[in-house]
C-alpha cells in the first residue's frame, strides 16, 4: 500500500518540523494514540487503537527517524503488532518546503499489512489509512497554527 500526499501549513518549515518533533502534538494528532514516548532523537514508542472496518485493536509499535536531511526532509521507519488482530510495518519519506510564513508539506509513505486486517481487503484497508492520514494532517496544522498564534501574542505588562 501507497500513500503520498502534500498539504500547505500556515507555519514557517522551522516551526513545522520542531511540531513534527514534540511528542505531545505529534500524539494529540495521531488519531486513536493512547501513549507516546520518545526515548531519544531518533526513537519513539506509540500505543494506538484504530478501528478498521470490522477489526478494533490497540496497536503497540516502535518508529525509527532519520533526520539527516532536516529540515528538509526526514524519514522514518515503523512497525507495530496489534495482536490477532495483525501487524503493519512501513516507512516515509517527509520533505518540508519552505514557502516563508507557510510550509508545503509532502509525504510519500509505504506500508504493508498482514494478519486478519490483510483478510479485510486492500480498498478498505486504504481508504481507511487515507482517512488517518488525512485527520492526523489537519488536526497536526491545527495545533502547528495554535502554537504558532501563541508564539506570536506580545508578552503582558505588569
Amino acid at each position: 500500500m501507497e500513500l503520498k500526499e502534500e498539504i500547505l501549513i500556515p507555519a514557517p518549515r522551522d516551526q513545522v518540523y520542531a511540531a513534527l518533533n514534540d511528542p505531545e502534538i505529534l500524539k494529540e494528532s495521531i488519531p486513536g494514540c493512547e501513549e507516546l514516548i520518545k526515548h531519544s532523537d531518533t526513537e519513539l514508542e506509540a500505543k494506538v487503537v484504530l478501528k478498521i472496518g470490522p477489526v478494533k485493536a490497540r496497536f503497540g509499535g516502535n518508529v525509527t527517524l532519520d533526520p539527516s536531511g532536516a529540515p528538509e526532509q526526514f524519514s522514518l521507519v515503523g512497525e507495530g503488532s496489534g495482536g490477532a488482530a495483525g501487524f503493519a510495518k512501513g516507512s516515509a519519506t517527509v520533505e518540508l518546503e519552505d514557502r516563508g510564513e507557510e510550509t508545503l508539506l509532502r509525504y510519500d509513505a509505504k506500508a504493508e499489512i498482514g494478519g486478519k486486517l490483510a483478510q479485510l481487503g486492500s480498498r478498505l484497508v486504504q481508504s481507511t489509512a487515507k482517512k488517518l492520514a488525512a485527520k492526523f494532517f489537519a488536526t497536526f496544522a491545527e495545533k502547528v497554527t495554535e502554537a504558532q498564534a501563541v508564539s506570536e501574542q506580545p508578552a503582558e505588562t505588569a
